[in-house]
């Protein structure tokens, strides 16, 4: 029966400015369904995520089905018949990010105290595109940003109080995700660098062409590792400046930028008129966490007068730890940084910032709008890719004064610890190859045993690069019967590791940064990758590739 159909077989509510004004006015009874599963949620999440979230497996497409009418309905539906509908058809079939087993993606569980800090930020609904919007929420943001500013950077007291609620300027922007912030940060370098002269106005009133002409270059580029987030490649499309002027520099064994290879590629680009408006590092690459040489690229910036800006959105709160702040050493000399505070500051999705070095860098994107953000105002919006947001910043600032420097610290050192302790476990089982060493707190292995590991390394090329291809099924084939049962998850990428001369390897993708997730549960989910291993199934295949190797020996012999 058509959804539709089904609507109009049952009660449905009316639609009329009474019944409108209710839901505007009159809050769901506590006996209500709505009302239970608000008491259940704020009682016991936990509790109510495993009750209604189904373990098993079900089929996309089968879930698109219910989904499928793309009409409006005419009339109302009961809140409680559209509650039920939630429960069955979206809880159902959510993904318990929040599980300790759940260590494929970068969610983790979020504190208790984020739930109803999130409620009263959604009842007071604000919008931090101007102050007559948000009021006490602007100065709180801005505090926000220079907290994430003085985390980086370490100014003196005497620089926040010239320009943290400084009117004319903003040390960063607050926004929706890691992928606005690396966007942010590009513009300001594109535009800084194509400022307005002379006749130009500047790109906001000429355009990038006017720009070009003007400053006599044929092209744009900016350049980062093979390991770029995929957000670098957008940015370069929307600036103007075209995918292909996104440049990957080749890593080394580390998965780290090779800073010979881009030192001499801003060389030759510069011979080619070309301006290199940007050079990325990257704090947390998303497939192996790994950290590139900050210290030595902000040379390399710093000697050819390039923006050097750092996508640290997924490890830059690391500068927490005294004992692993080292690792990210030159990160204080970036132009521009990006932090997500939905990652590893705990809280829930839609929270990004971009904090600049020099408070004078945003100024080059400042724009204005008669009715809603004046000349002279203290209005966040001059300064953002967004217009209309929310208040998300009273969670990162409720989350910075809950749990404070120190909280995050041990946060940060338990997460890379853990990683380090699961390596070992991984090294330690022969049916296992860890395949990136943990840096900060994400890592990467594949099932390989240990004697198809040695024979591999001494295989021809050809001969390499087939067993690598089987190993690859396997290991996918792993990944996908685990997530099929439910119990735990680790997710799957490609790399090419330096190892097998860049064959590409598909490998399991693990990362700690849940608190809850322990090693117990760790040691489970091995065990059960192990088990999956040994299937018969499994084992034959992998017979064949032992039998494969062991066919080229004889011959070698």
């Amino acid at each position: 029966m058509h959804t539709s159909n089904k609507l109009a077989s049952k009660k449905l509510a009316e639609a009329s400015l009474e019944s409108l004004y209710r839901i505007f006015t009159v809050p769901e009874a506590p006996d209500s369904t709505l009302g239970q599963i608000d008491q259940s949620i704020s009682q016991n999440l936990a509790g109510f995520l495993q009750q209604h979230i189904v373990a098993a497996e079900r089929d996309l497409a089968d879930i698109e089905r219910d989904f499928a009418d793309p009409h409006i309905p005419e009339q109302p539906t009961f809140v409680s018949d559209q509650i039920q509908f939630v429960l069955d058809k979206l809880v159902a079939q959510s993904v318990h990010i929040s599980a300790p087993s759940f260590v494929g993606h970068m969610t983790s569980a979020l504190p208790y105290f984020m739930l109803p800090l999130s409620r009263i930020m959604m009842a007071l609904n604000q919008n931090l595109v101007k102050v007559e919007t948000s009021k006490a929420f602007t100065p709180m943001e801005r505090q926000v940003i220079g907290m994430v500013h003085h985390l980086i950077y370490q100014q003196n007291d005497d620089f926040y109080q010239r320009w943290m609620h400084d009117r004319g300027h903003a040390l960063g922007s607050f926004c929706s995700g890691g992928t606005i912030a690396n966007l942010t940060a590009l513009w300001a370098a594109r535009n800084n660098v194509l400022a307005p002269q002379g006749d130009f106005a500047g790109l906001g009133q000429d355009g990038l062409l006017a720009g070009m002409q003007h400053y006599g270059y044929k092209g744009m580029a900016v350049l980062v590792s093979e390991r770029g987030h995929y957000s670098l490649g957008k940015a370069a499309d929307i600036l103007g400046i075209g995918r292909r002027s996104l440049i990957g520099i080749e890593t080394d064994a580390n998965n780290k930028i090779r800073t010979d290879l881009l030192a001499r590629k801003c060389d030759e680009l510069k011979q080619q008129n070309i301006k290199v408006m940007a050079i990325v590092g990257i704090v947390g690459t998303s497939e192996t966490g790994n950290v590139d040489p900050l210290d030595a690229m902000a040379d390399i910036a710093a000697e050819r007068g390039i923006h050097f800006h750092v996508d640290s959105a997924w490890g830059g709160p690391t500068l927490f730890s005294d004992k692993y702040r080292s690792l990210l050493k030159g990160i204080e000399r970036a132009d521009s940084v990006t932090l997500d505070a939905h990652k590893q500051l705990y809280v829930p999705m839609g929270a990004g910032i971009c904090v600049f070095r020099n408070p004078e860098t945003l100024s080059s994107v400042e724009h204005h709008a008669e009715y809603i953000i004046r000349k002279g105002s203290k209005d966040l919006g001059s300064h953002t890719v967004e217009g209309s947001r929310p208040g998300m910043a009273i969670l990162v600032h409720s989350g910075l004064q809950i749990i404070g420097r120190q909280g995050y610290e041990l946060l940060i050192d338990q997460g890379i610890e853990k990683a380090r302790a699961f390596a070992d476990m991984i090294k330690a089982n022969p049916d296992f190859e860890l395949i990136s060493e943990p840096e900060l707190n994400i890592l990467t292995y594949r099932y390989a045993p240990a004697d198809v590991q040695q024979a591999l390394l001494a295989a021809p090329v050809n001969l390499r690069k087939e067993v690598n291809e089987l190993l690859n099924g396997l290991t996918k084939r792993l990944q996908k019967t685990q997530r099929g049962l439910g119990r735990s998850f680790v997710s799957r990428t490609r790399l090419n590791p330096v190892k097998y001369d860049r064959d590409p390897v598909i490998v399991f993708r693990a990362v700690l940064a849940n608190p809850l997730t322990t090693l117990d549960i760790l040691t489970d989910m091995l065990a059960e990758q192990q088990e999956i291993a040994d299937s018969p199934a499994i084992q034959e295949l992998t017979g064949q590739i032992r039998q494969r190797l062991r066919g080229t020996e004889h011959h070698r012999e």
